[in-house]
């Protein structure tokens, strides 16, 4: 009260403020802080959480939550003139944690637990829950039905080309391309994914996670094909499922017939099922791969149904090459890239006669996180004669094509009274009494006890049956095959999607612009390029895409359709004219249940990936009884984040928590200056110009001015200027500056930035200083850098800083404090480990050591609380090869890799820590602390006085080494 002394917790990095039961050195602590002498005191010595502190009344104690006990309770703590005394449990909870302590002025304790309130007034010894009644609003109209025409996350087209279905917001659409007369095909809160067509588009294949596991099912038009043809104008659509057997299963295919179907078992085993039998085959066992994400997987039906093209990890090394595997269940692999370098996306084309893939061996690459490889699109030659026609000339392909396209026409003389007999219903063409699949029923590789669903009675019949035109099998040549490949793209790029005419001879592909992706049609044999359109798409390399990006071509390959930031786009080939696939997704949006269904995803999904399958010792059923109570009683995304991060911070493990993303809001921009917190009159004071910043421009505003108005409004005394500056980024802003020293005033227009681009120059400032700080106590004798993140930029930054700025200084300071992580300590430890090792030396001229490309004086590392994830692993792997010391406090053990799965509903993202990194003992880098050589720390009384004891002691350190 008196205004002498304040208590805190402080936050030493950036791990979820949720997690529990966590002993690090992240762990919060509590500290006191003398006004008067400036001097900080710690109060709390347990090494887990201790947060949340409040005065006692009589200001000579403090209450607060501890995890000391084993769960957050409350916990008294006396003060003698500033010193701890001995801690003392208050409540005695276990399981769940106490939640928000505050304190009356009479000294009752008021708290959370378990959903509930509770109160220990001044004197009890048992807490007391809280009665507490509320009036829910109307539920009454909680669902909506919600026109939606954007927002697809995928789509597949129809084999006839007149339509195109596709997922928005969890739900399956049909829409016809021309009219665009939309049927939605599913209504569930429950996610649908993975859409595929049959060979005659009659029938959706997709995976959905309805009855909480992922499961295949079937869509279909009831009525037959002469009274409903298409999907887009049907009435009724049987949706049933077609395998249900426990199992996670994803990514359906028919095969070419359409009498069997492909399909990932529990993320990575690749089987197939026959529909009519309901019998299912092992074709790939998923030792051979690794699923990182759902839908991350790849393999692709040959023509004649009788092989895949899959990609598959090399042993011991997280990579993929392109396998080839029989479809008949013998589970063969032949290996037909054989490259370090990555391959990607493997599709049969032109007709079984050769595969494209993606690989990056000529592109550039990036270096760690966010560093993305350029890739180029290979195409590769099954026989020798497809690849003689690949490599005929311009002319020589003309008058090969001339004498087939004449054969092909007197062919067609000859047969045209039997084609007029026969039905022009395209579904001939894929009618289930095709007798092509290769595949038998009775297969060695058929389980008993794999059974699929049964198909449901009453499905429509085809109502005679038609001839199916005969399905020629692919030839393969495997000999010398590696000789048989071709680079079709003219450059690499950062390529989204591509897709190769049937004919081999267009090339259409997504590759990354300057703004978004551009769509490019390649003729590889005349090596003609153009331009079809540039399309606004997040970058799929970058973190947490909402939209993905890709293409497909229609029927008669005149025209390519694009998906990019949940729109559909329609371009001509030819003319590259463009034109919205406009359709309306009726959506019946029931936010309640959908939000009980993301927490079953999320739980699931957990249980499934967490990087250690016992879940860490946790009793994950258990905690998920605990929250799911609570789901009847919330009615927003930012409750629900709040809960869901509550449950997965059960976990006690890094890289998890589910974040609400809010849309549109406030947004207050930034004049990018400090003002003077101690002046009392109109305006604000300038105290600092921020150097790149909004003001700098501004050449004649000055520190010491006064800013008395923005747009017109005056600043009056003690005013919040926040309200004029909401909204206002980039936007142009008048400043009426009053000058003292002058006695003059005047306006000048500004335009203010964002808080993000506010961090990013307040960065660059905290660097500089730190840089200049290590010149001046060096004498300017030892270099400084900054890593902001492990990911490509850091990494150039790094290089550029240290081999140019620095690279005459005898040592370096590489710091790497608050370092969020990435994927950079590999090349960031090798850069650091450079050895001399011959000189350059020209007729007696001394050039240089070799290595070039590396650091190779001494050099030590600073990294504190802050460090995460690979920031994280890179102190550690720096002493695990003794290149220099560390320097710092002790790093909490967040070594694991994360993915964040943006849900259905965009504002919502989580987090899964699910590949463990381990050492050569078998210790697991999550929760392993690394200690520093030389501990010091940066006490807030030294940083308060502008002070850093860690740049210090690392400057030290290099000085006195020889």
């Amino acid at each position: 009260k008196s205004g002498q002394h304040i208590i805190y917790d402080d936050q030493k990095g950036p791990e979820d403020l949720w997690r529990k039961h966590q002993t690090s050195a992240f762990a919060h602590d509590i500290w006191i802080y003398d006004v008067p002498t400036g001097d900080h005191t710690k109060l709390t010595t347990y090494p887990g959480e201790d947060r949340n502190p409040v005065w006692a009344p009589d200001e000579n104690s403090i209450f607060y939550l501890s995890e000391q006990s084993g769960s957050f309770n409350v916990w008294h703590l006396p003060l003698n003139h500033g010193q701890a005394g001995t801690p003392q449990q208050v409540t005695k909870f276990d399981k769940n944690p106490v939640r928000f302590l505050t304190i009356s002025r009479g000294g009752d304790l008021c708290f959370g637990f378990n959903g509930e309130i509770y109160l220990l007034p001044v004197g009890a010894t048992q807490p007391v829950k809280v009665a507490i009644r509320i009036a829910l609003a109307d539920n009454s109209a909680e669902t909506r039905t919600v026109p939606m025409m954007d927002g697809a996350t995928e789509m597949v087209v129809s084999p006839n080309g007149k339509e195109i279905a596709f997922v928005v917001r969890g739900d399956i659409y049909v829409a016809g391309i021309e009219h665009g007369d939309t049927k939605r095909i599913t209504n569930n809160p429950v996610q649908a994914r993975n859409l595929n067509f049959s060979p005659d588009g009659r029938k959706l294949v997709f995976a959905a996670e309805y009855n909480n596991i992922w499961s295949l099912y079937e869509a279909s038009i009831a009525q037959p094909k002469e009274k409903e043809p298409y999907f887009s104008l049907s009435t009724v659509v049987d949706v049933h499922p077609i395998l249900e057997n426990g199992q996670e299963n994803f990514l359906p295919k028919y095969s070419p017939d359409g009498k069997e179907l492909a399909y990932l078992e529990n993320r990575t085993t690749l089987k197939v099922l026959n529909l009519e039998s309901k019998q299912t085959r092992l074709i790939l066992t998923g030792k051979n791969n690794y699923s990182y994400e759902d839908g991350d997987q790849w393999f692709d039906w040959s023509p004649d149904g009788k092989w895949f093209l899959v990609t598959i990890i090399q042993p011991e090394r997280w990579s993929n090459e392109v396998g080839l595997v029989d479809a008949g269940g013998h589970q063969q692999i032949t290996y037909l890239t054989k490259s370090g370098f990555r391959s990607e996306n493997p599709i049969w084309s032109t007709e079984g006669k050769t595969m494209i893939w993606a690989n990056d061996k000529f592109g550039l690459h990036g270096v760690g996180y966010g560093g993305s490889s350029q890739v180029d699109v290979f195409e590769m030659f099954f026989t020798q004669a497809a690849f003689d026609r690949f490599n005929l000339s311009p002319a020589e392909y003309e008058a090969v094509k001339a004498r087939e396209d004449e054969e092909k026409k007197k062919e067609g003389e000859k047969s045209k009274e039997a084609k007029e007999q026969r039905s022009p219903s395209p579904q001939s063409s894929a009618s289930p009494q095709s007798s092509a699949s290769p595949q038998s029923s009775t297969s060695p590789q058929t389980s008993a006890s794999d059974q699929a669903s049964p198909s449901p009675q009453g499905s429509a019949s085809p109502q005679k049956k038609e001839e199916t035109p005969k399905i020629e099998p692919i030839k393969i040549d495997l000999t010398n095959i590696e000789d048989r490949t071709a680079r079709l793209t003219l450059a690499s790029a950062r390529l989204a999607d591509f897709v190769l005419t049937k004919d081999g001879e267009q090339l259409v592909y997504l590759a990354k612009g300057d703004k978004g992706y551009d769509l490019w049609l390649l003729k590889p044999r005349t090596k003609d390029l153009k331009r079809l359109g540039q399309f606004e798409a997040p970058d799929i390399e970058q973190f947490g895409p909402r939209f993905p990006i890709e293409l497909a071509l229609d029927k008669e390959e005149k025209n390519v359709f694009v998906l990019a930031n949940g729109h559909i786009t329609k371009v001509d080939l030819a003319s590259g004219k463009t034109e919205p696939v406009k359709f309306t997704a009726e959506k019946e949006l029931n936010r309640a249940a959908e939000r009980a269904d993301l927490f079953e995803h999320m739980w699931r999904l957990d249980k499934e990936k967490f990087y250690v399958s016992d879940m860490g010792g946790v009793d994950w059923d258990y905690y998920k009884k605990v929250y799911a109570k609570f789901l009847p009683y919330i009615t927003n995304n930012r409750d629900f984040a709040e809960m869901m991060s509550e449950m997965l911070g059960e976990l006690n493990a890094s890289h998890t928590g589910c974040r609400y993303l809010a849309q549109g809001g406030d947004q207050t921009a930034s004049l990018g200056a400090f003002f003077d917190l101690g002046y009392k009159g109109a305006g604000i004071k300038i105290l600092e110009i921020i150097e790149k910043g909004p003001l700098v421009a501004a050449s004649e505003i000055q520190a010491g001015m006064i800013v008395e108005k923005i747009d017109g409004v005056t600043i009056t005394p003690g005013m919040d200027i926040s309200p004029l500056l909401n909204l206002k980024a980039g936007k142009p802003t008048l400043l009426s500056i009053f000058d003292p020293a002058k006695n003059s005033r005047f306006d000048v227009a500004i335009k203010p930035v964002s808080q993000a681009e506010l961090i990013n120059l307040l960065y660059d400032r905290w660097v500089k200083r730190r840089r200049e700080l290590v010149h001046r106590l060096s004498n300017d004798t030892i270099g400084y850098v900054h890593v902001r993140g492990m990911n490509d930029e850091s990494y150039r930054e790094t290089y550029s800083d240290a081999l140019g700025r620095e690279e005459t200084k005898k040592g370096l300071i590489v710091d790497t404090r608050y370092n969020f992580g990435g994927n950079l300590h590999d090349q960031l430890t090798t850069f650091l480990s450079g050895k001399p090792y011959l000189k350059l030396f020209p007729r007696g001229q001394f050039l240089g050591w070799e290595p070039r490309s590396k650091w190779s004086r001494k050099s030590v590392i600073i990294a504190n609380e802050g460090n995460y994830s690979d920031g994280m692993l890179f102190p550690w792997v720096y002493k695990h090869f003794n290149i220099g010391k560390f320097i710092g406090m002790p790093v909490p053990g967040t070594g694991t890799s994360v993915w964040w799965e943006f849900q259905q509903d965009p504002s919502l993202l989580f987090g899964i820590p699910e590949v463990g990194i381990v050492d050569e003992q078998g210790n697991y880098m999550e929760k392993t602390q690394v200690e520093p050589d030389i501990e010091v720390m940066n006490d807030p009384k030294s940083v308060a006085e502008g002070r850093d004891p860690q740049i210090e002691r690392a400057v030290g350190e290099l000085m006195s080494e020889k």
